[in-house]
């Protein structure tokens, strides 16, 4: 099942079952948002998949992509991981860190979560001098989670998979990480592609707890990269458990992968520009990719092996904050 929320002049806009071809929608008639859907899944569930039996069936409206809100566009909650291990060995590479020791448990940080932009919403920034990066990952939407569930046991709390686009501010990342308190600044609002699904709509490529298949970023029109989502060190049921460690996490909770990278790099690039100057500065010893400049734009997008577009895009231009 796939869904959407369409602008309806509230924050959270309207919960929307979108067709599997995301050409048709129709809302669901027993919640008016995606976090009422959540907080109600089980009774909700079976009219959701009759719905979308219909749009499937080309029943509904005309649906398009491009109008939608982001899937949650506030959370309770956003988690983000950092679990691809290939993107932390090209950090510690390129400048000569230290391998993080964290015990053997995932990398985790809690972000802003009471905005997240949809996918072809113009991206303010202050200034081109922060390094402006884009950051693409895959990520999933919980029901409520216990305290203290095993990996197997969080596994069935995961409701939806999503895109998203965790922007970063590189230069004020610098500063905030030594402070040793985390991100403020340096990571606004994250952008998320229109449409959220269900497990099930990738099929085998959700076997391992991981979403296995390639991101496609371009930046300005050129492909970027083209990563697999399958290389991760700790997959979503490890990164559910993990916050939930000591918390219960309310429903609509949203946990990042983390930047996706794969050992291939040089073969399918990345999707990041800071992971790119890293490659850069290990093979040349300086990095030769800038940042990004005002009316930039960037697409991220993610597809089944028969081509049919599983999240939608994010297609999105960076502007200067007015």
């Amino acid at each position: 099942m796939k869904l959407a929320t369409l602008p309806n002049g509230t924050a959270d806009g309207r919960v929307h079952v979108v067709s599997r071809d995301l050409a048709r929608a129709a809302p669901v008639d027993g919640a008016e948002t995606l976090q009422d859907l959540l907080e109600d899944w089980d009774a909700q569930l079976s009219a959701c998949e009759a719905i979308y039996a219909d749009l499937n069936a080309e029943g509904g409206d005309a649906f398009d992509p491009g109008s939608a809100l982001s899937p949650l566009p506030r959370a309770w909650q956003w988690l983000d991981g950092s679990s691809f291990p290939m993107h932390g060995r090209l950090m510690e590479r390129a400048f000569d860190l230290d391998p993080k020791d964290n015990g053997g448990k995932p990398l985790m940080y809690q972000g802003m979560s009471h905005h997240f932009l949809g996918p072809t919403e113009d991206v303010p920034f202050p200034s081109e001098e922060d390094h402006i990066d884009f950051e693409g990952e895959f990520g999933v939407i919980t029901d409520e989670v216990p305290m203290g569930v095993s990996p197997a046991e969080a596994r069935g709390h995961i409701r939806l998979l999503v895109l998203i686009n965790d922007w970063s501010l590189r230069k004020l990342t610098l500063s905030e990480v030594k402070t040793g308190f985390g991100w403020v600044q340096a990571k606004p609002a994250c952008s998320m592609a229109p449409v959220a699904v269900t497990p099930d709509e990738i099929g085998p490529a959700w076997e391992h707890a991981q979403v296995s298949l390639p991101l496609d970023v371009h930046w300005n029109g050129a492909r970027f990269g083209r990563a697999m989502g399958n290389e991760m060190q700790f997959d979503f049921s490890d990164l559910v458990a993990h916050g939930a460690g000591t918390r219960a996490l309310p429903p609509g909770t949203i946990i990042g992968s983390g930047t996706v990278s794969n050992q291939a790099y040089a073969e399918v690039g990345s999707s990041c520009i800071t992971e790119r100057r890293c490659i850069e500065m290990i093979a040349n010893g300086k990095p030769s990719t800038g940042y990004m400049s005002f009316g930039d734009r960037i697409t991220m997008e993610a597809a089944l092996p028969d081509g049919t577009s599983v999240f939608g895009k994010i297609d999105q231009r960076v502007v200067q904050a007015s």
